[in-house]
């Protein structure tokens, strides 16, 4: 029995390893939405989100088989911020939020369709709802590494502040906006290395 290791076989066992041993660090992040400034200036968090494929199920006469189906569904983006004393950045969501919903009259959709500065909307869109996003995620020393393009935006959920009085240390209050999106790529940055 030949218990030789060959050259080659470590060779292509080595070039599949992990070149770069450095963590992700969870701080190391930087996000602006091109509707939405302010609040993007105050994220503290904020996900890349999940994936998923369907999957169906083709019975057999032992157990049924699942088989990878073709639609995929994108999880919600979800970004927490602080609000800031003015209410500047709540307000800028909530306004996005009424112009799409429009709760109170029509005037409030058409004075937020009068808001084209600096937005790509969907080719067979005429509406003006959506914006796109970018995450970028850093290095360990606070360098661009990778970054998540997120197309059409549109937020569709908005948290409550909440005001409590008997709160003993200073927290700060915070909000979160939950979006959603077309589709999200991630794209290398530099010397970043996308599989």
């Amino acid at each position: 029995m030949d218990t030789k290791v060959r050259p080659n076989t470590t060779k292509k066992a080595l070039s599949r390893q992990i070149k770069d041993r450095n963590f992700l660090q969870p701080i190391g992040f930087q996000f602006s939405v091109v509707r939405a400034p302010k609040v993007s200036f105050f994220g503290n968090a904020v996900n890349i989100p999940g994936i998923e494929v369907g999957v169906t199920e083709q019975p057999n006469y032992l157990r049924t088989l699942p088989i990878p189906g073709d639609m995929m569904e994108f999880q919600d983006l979800s970004l927490k911020f602080l609000v800031d004393e003015n209410l500047e950045n709540y307000i800028e969501i909530q306004n996005w939020i009424r112009g799409i919903g429009f709760p109170e009259s029509l005037s409030e959709i058409y004075k937020f369709q009068d808001q084209k500065d600096l937005m790509r909307q969907p080719d067979k869109s005429t509406m003006n709802l959506y914006s796109d996003g970018t995450l970028q995620v850093l290095s360990n020393i606070s360098l661009p590494k990778f970054k998540v393009q997120f197309r059409d935006l549109f937020p569709y959920s908005l948290s409550t502040i909440e005001f409590d009085a008997g709160v003993s240390d200073m927290e700060y209050v915070t909000a979160e906006v939950i979006f959603k999106y077309s589709l999200y790529t991630i794209e290398a940055i530099g010397s970043g290395h996308c599989p």
